[in-house]
């Protein structure tokens, strides 16, 4: 055990190192040193970017592992259960029936505490009902989660196609994982929440290893078992409501980090899986976001290329599992 502790440690200094190199080349790629004020400019577009995407990769990162091992099953993640499609009809609804004019789409603030709110408590209602109901299986799990996917966008849909067209340019840039135009206000928002959600789940969070022992051996040990995973759920949708109200739908992110991390910890333990998952998020998106704007110019953003990458890693993911 203290053998893989060690190599899991070594591994971990190797990915922050990684992640440090990709941060200092987001942040100095074709930066000009010899002007003051084109630094500092340079700076200040950046570093709302920067601190954007270490907030997604900490948020799905860490909500992903969560989620996986709370149903144990790794190729799971949020996002698979209609939590895109939710924020897309969200986004589309406030905008069909309000007017991208209005208070709420305008504002930035008040657009973000809406769609936390809303995704935070549809999403907590249905998980925890359907993990309920369906005594944790699994598979109705996902069969409702399509369901509901499919049910959110034909009404997402719907609304869409009877809309202004010029709404709907307003509402299309909303619907695309973007990190070219974030409120600095947003993003101490999102940093104060997640702070709180971790302060307020510690307990949970540390019983981690626990929980995933089951539901008998969790009770024998002494865990409120119901109790500590209606609060994880509630903290990963609430983790992902940030990050997607953040920045955007990003289809298949958390997928992809949340086994990366798995695959190459190869450990029980949440502390090095979270951890891992969440550094796997920043060198995924730094690295992306530097092909994004330094190879394509801004032409395809970095959610196209996640999204067809994640769908060929799930599709490996499933054949692998087949195999074994």
């Amino acid at each position: 055990m203290n053998s893989l502790s060690s190599i899991n440690n070594k591994k971990i200094i190797v990915m922050t190192i990684l992640s440090l190199i990709c941060i200092l080349g987001y942040v100095l790629i074709n930066v000009n040193f010899s002007d003051r004020e084109l630094l500092i400019f340079a700076f200040k577009i950046r570093g709302p970017k920067l601190a954007a995407m270490v907030i997604t990769a900490f948020a799905i990162g860490a909500a992903s592992i969560v989620f996986q091992s709370v149903i144990n099953n790794t190729i799971v993640t949020p996002c698979l259960l209609g939590m895109n499609s939710l924020y897309t009809l969200i986004h589309t609804a406030v905008v069909f029936f309000l007017g991208s004019g209005s208070v709420i789409a305008a504002n930035a603030n008040l657009s973000f505490i809406t769609d936390v709110i809303l995704m935070g408590i549809a999403a907590t209602f249905i998980y925890s009902w359907l993990f309920k109901k369906t005594k944790h299986n699994v598979l109705y799990v996902l069969l409702v989660g399509t369901v509901l996917t499919s049910f959110f966008g034909s009404i997402q849909s719907s609304l869409t196609r009877i809309m202004d067209p010029n709404e709907y340019d307003t509402l299309l840039t909303t619907l695309v994982a973007n990190f070219n135009n974030i409120n600095t206000e947003i993003i101490v928002l999102s940093v104060v929440l997640l702070i709180f959600l971790a302060f307020a789940l510690r307990k949970e969070l540390a019983l981690l290893d626990v929980l995933t022992l089951g539901k008998e051996q969790a009770i024998n040990l002494g865990v409120d078992y119901d109790k500590s995973i209606r609060r994880l759920l509630l903290g990963v949708t609430l983790c992902i409501a940030v990050a997607t109200a953040m920045v955007g739908p990003i289809s298949f992110l958390g997928l992809i980090i949340a086994n990366l991390s798995r695959q190459l910890l190869k450990t029980y333990r949440h502390t090095y899986l979270v951890l891992g998952s969440a550094l796997f998020g920043i060198i995924v998106l730094l690295g992306g976001q530097i092909i994004v704007e330094h190879v394509y110019s801004y032409s395809v953003p970095i959610s196209v290329f996640i999204t067809v990458g994640g769908g060929l890693y799930f599709l490996y993911l499933l054949l692998s599992r087949k195999q074994v």
